[in-house]
């Protein structure tokens, strides 16, 4: 009887030993997949801001190109001494400045890490509105070339 008392009890052991190993590893297992997860997110999000930097430096470049363009517009527009021209060129003038505003705004949203669904939609904002700056200035130089 002694002898089955001391077999139970070495089984008993021995299991939550084995038991104790395995909670051990599940928990390194577990600890490391967290720990890759949060690397591996933070890698995303860098890459993903890249792209956002590289985006708006291309919205930054298109800006200063089409500023340079209203620059020698506004000088022909100041020739021309016409008050209808002068208020397009003003009216075409406001939706440039409009669209530095949206760059500078899809610029902050990706410094201070907003969501991407936010970022790209501050960028898509930026777009369409230099493209409406360009609109602006096309419809005014071809006003320019008629007067």
């Amino acid at each position: 009887m002694k002898r089955s008392r001391l077999n139970l009890f070495k089984a008993t052991s021995m299991t939550i030993s084995v038991l104790g190993v395995i909670m051990i590893l599940v928990t390194f297992l577990v600890l490391g997949y967290l720990g890759f997860q949060a690397i591996s997110s933070t890698i995303n999000t860098n890459v993903g801001s890249g792209t956002s930097y590289d985006k708006i430096a291309v919205l930054k470049s298109d800006y200063s190109n089409l500023q340079m363009k209203y620059n020698s517009t506004k000088v022909t527009v100041d020739k021309a001494n016409d008050k209808n021209l002068t208020a397009q060129y003003d009216n075409a003038e406001i939706q440039l400045i409009q669209a530095q505003t949206d760059i500078s705004e899809a610029e902050s949203a990706v410094t201070s890490n907003k969501s991407p669904a936010i970022i790209q939609n501050r960028i898509d904002v930026a777009q369409q509105q230099l493209q409406t700056a360009r609109d602006s200035l096309s419809n005014l130089q071809s006003k320019i070339g008629t007067s």
